[in-house]
């Protein structure tokens, strides 16, 4: 149990940069693929495992990242990630043959499979109810900026440097993350010891490995090999499923997947993550390849576009909390379809003008979707099975990674023969089509969107329909422990502009509850007057030393002293209209919010009436 103080913002800026990294390192080498082809003297099959590897390696991790969330503290488990990531780094920059460097990737790979997962799960449990959309929207940004931002980085490192330095310089990003993980990430998950089922380990990175495995060589390797790998991850899986549903304690939940909304969420995720994956390996490989442009010129080419996006999606969160997904979703498929068929269409004029400004409103379609329907898709699960719901959507996100650089490039490939332009064409077409099932998947989505806002809020005896108090409850708990001083409880109070906080045991028992009004009576000398007002205490403020000695004396004095002890407090699992009837006395702001005697929450009057409004909205 959390009793120390959480910063939402400083745990977002955590989470959204080791996504950032994470993301970053999926096409980062893709770029140094000819440098390191002929330091190594190995053909494109060979090199391209460095990133089917890395893809394989993180979709297996992904999985395994759920039980070690409820495993490991949540601090630890980021800076193990992280420490992968460097480790990783480091053997890859001081490889000396092809296989040491393809070691250094799966190092690298099985810290990205934990990240993306453990930052959405801290972001969810930090993030305030009526900001979800915005921040995980950043999130989001992050999932399609890191891609495409690695291209421009390495084409210009590449321009002045060798294929190793892009290793040091990716290590020292990892390590500011890690750093910043020391001093700001805090313990959010509840461990609670889970059992890791071995033999749903192994089905499940057979399953991804097979199918995975399948895909990317189909194009390029034995087209039997590549049907029978594809065939035994598909019978694994199968397995994989059924086991699940068997065991009492499964691997990955697939509840969350019996939700309709949830599971075309995940399906439009994964198409935009496929388009963004396809798009920024085709549109540099086609500028280099037919146009000779240099990898830096190719990089520049697409920066506007990435720029712009990482600036939107932000603001696209926003708009998805106040509007919902029914209008974004459906513009940015369309977006991503119309341009890039547009692209298509120009291709064949080779200016990079012409490229740039058409591969900006590319990129920023899925700035207007992953965000907004990653928020969707979870919205519609019940708080606990959000962990789950998450290692869906990372699961997907690897999938898509994969399906992006394999298909795409097989296709671009296939038809280049005859010539490149025909290859980025076919490439781009079959964009389009992705884009096409997207748009109407996400037409479904905005009509589920828009039912749910048509049902009437209010329900014939008045209270709110679906409405429990973990919808309606602050997940980041501010608050002090026992030994805090009133001192430390003021600072907290000050600090998240708040006006009581709950004083929480060693074991995550609430202790007592403090206001600043008891801190305001205890400075007055009046700690038993109800009534104390602030023209009364004129005399403190005048006389700056009685000031000065009643705050010193706040650091002397422990909360318990002036804490209410009979704690007032709803349970997590109770009807709603409890709280109502508790936050409806006039004295009553705020309450700590129990799950089986520990404090998981707090809720105010403000909280719920801004959910009120959401749901009348």
């Amino acid at each position: 149990m959390r009793t120390t103080t959480i910063n939402p913002k400083l745990i977002l800026f955590v989470a959204a940069f080791a996504a950032l990294l994470a993301t970053f390192n999926e096409t980062y080498l893709n770029v140094a693929f000819p440098a390191i082809m002929a330091t190594f003297s190995v053909d494109l099959g060979t090199v391209q495992w460095l990133a089917t590897a890395y893809m394989l390696g993180a979709a297996v991790m992904v999985p395994v990242s759920a039980f070690l969330y409820r495993s490991i503290k949540t601090k630890n488990l980021f800076i193990i990630s992280l420490g992968l990531l460097i480790a990783g780094s480091i053997i890859c920059a001081l490889s000396v043959n092809f296989p040491m460097l393809l070691i250094g990737r799966i190092v690298q790979s099985l810290g990205t499979g934990m990240l993306i997962p453990v930052g959405m799960n801290v972001t969810l449990e930090v993030a305030p109810i009526r900001k979800l959309g915005m921040y995980l929207g950043i999130i989001g940004s992050m999932t399609a900026v890191g891609p495409s931002s690695s291209i421009i980085i390495a084409g210009g490192l590449l321009s002045f440097f060798s294929w190793n330095v892009l290793f040091w310089v990716y290590g020292g990003l990892a390590l500011a993350c890690l750093i910043c993980a020391v001093f700001m990430m805090k313990n959010i998950a509840e461990l609670s010891s889970p059992k890791m089922d071995i033999l749903s380990t192994i089905l499940i990175s057979f399953a991804l490995i097979g199918i995975l495995y399948g895909i990317s060589s189909s194009f390029g390797g034995n087209i039997i090999i590549s049907v029978i790998a594809a065939a035994v991850g598909i019978i694994c899986l199968i397995a994989f499923v059924l086991r699940q549903k068997k065991i009492t304690t499964p691997l990955i939940n697939l509840q969350p997947l019996s939700v309709r909304p949830f599971a075309v969420g995940v399906i439009v995720n994964m198409i935009t993550l496929t388009i963004i994956f396809a798009m920024n390996i085709i549109m540099p490989l086609y500028m280099q390849s037919a146009l000779g442009v240099p990898a830096m010129a190719a990089s520049l080419t697409l920066f506007p576009a990435i720029l712009i996006s990482g600036i939107l999606s932000p603001f696209i969160g926003k708009i998805y909390d106040k509007r919902g997904p029914r209008v974004i979703l459906p513009l940015g498929f369309l977006m991503m379809g119309l341009f890039t068929a547009l692209l298509a269409v120009f291709i064949s004029t080779g200016s990079l003008i012409v490229f740039a400004l058409l591969y900006i409103p590319v990129i920023c379609g899925p700035a207007l979707i992953l965000g907004p329907v990653q928020s969707f898709a979870l919205s519609h699960l019940k708080p606990e099975m959000n962990p789950h719901g998450v290692v869906v959507i990372s699961t997907g996100f690897q999938v898509a990674g994969c399906i992006g650089a394999s298909l795409f490039t097989g296709v671009y490939s296939l038809f280049a023969v005859s010539a490149l332009e025909l290859g980025f064409i076919a490439s781009a077409m079959l964009v389009v089509v992705f884009a096409a099932v997207g748009f109407i998947l996400a037409l479904y989505l905005g009509r589920v969107s828009l039912r749910g806002k048509t049902k009437t809020a209010v329900s014939e005896t008045g209270t709110i329909k679906d409405m429990g108090i973990s919808s309606v409850m602050l997940k980041g708990v501010y608050s002090v422990s026992t030994s805090a001083s009133l001192l430390d409880a003021m600072n907290c109070m000050i600090e998240h502009k708040t006006s009581g906080i709950p004083v929480i045991s060693e074991d995550g028992k609430a202790a007592g509850f403090i206001v600043d009004g008891d801190i305001i009576r205890f400075m007055s000398g009046k700690e038993s007057d109800t009534t104390t007002t602030f023209p009364s205490m004129y005399p403190l403020w005048h006389n700056r030393s009685s000031l000065d000695g009643k705050r010193e004396e706040l650091a002397k004095v422990n909360v318990m002293n002036l804490a209410s002890t009979n704690v007032i407090s709803v349970d997590i699992h109770d009807d709603i209209t409890v709280l109502f009837n508790i936050l409806s006395d006039s004295r009553i702001k705020k309450v700590p919010v129990l799950d089986n005697n520990k404090v998981v929450g707090t809720v105010s009057r403000s909280d719920v009436m801004r959910k009120i409004l959401m749901k009348a909205a």
